[in-house]
């Protein structure tokens, strides 16, 4: 069964030059090693640059694992990553009110951004399922 390319590696390698904090790999839905990047600089800049050649295999992994549909994740990706503090991301989703309490808060004092990076690729997938129906 074919996959929707959800993720793009245009958009992959774009968050690699910030890949020092991790936002490649919470786009490819790897919280847990873009936590560890983002307090250890990509691994001292070693595993930053492995994930150089890295990319295109997480890209084919985060297509297979995550629903394609109306909200774009690639969009909602490069708002969350700046302009994520506005809620930009959230208002994209349709998630209104969120948005407006993230615009006055500093995206709830950045705990929200997160949040946000830890599960939006979730949070798409979840939206696209429901659209969906």
């Amino acid at each position: 069964m074919a996959h929707a390319d959800t993720h793009s590696k245009a958009i992959g390698y774009l968050l690699w030059i910030f890949g020092f904090m991790g936002a490649h790999r919470f786009y490819y839905g790897k919280p847990w090693t873009g936590t560890l990047y983002f307090f250890t600089l990509g691994l001292f800049f070693i595993g930053w640059i492995i994930d150089l050649f890295l990319i295109p295999s997480m890209d084919s992994k985060a297509d297979h694992r995550f629903r394609a549909g109306r909200i774009n994740f690639n969009l909602s990706w490069v708002l969350l990553t700046f302009l994520g503090v506005f809620g930009a991301h959230r208002l994209y989703m349709g998630k209104w009110i969120t948005a407006i309490i993230y615009f006055f808060t500093g995206g709830l004092f950045l705990l929200g951004v997160l949040y946000d990076y830890w599960t939006l690729n979730e949070q798409i997938s979840r939206k696209n399922i429901e659209k969906a129906w």
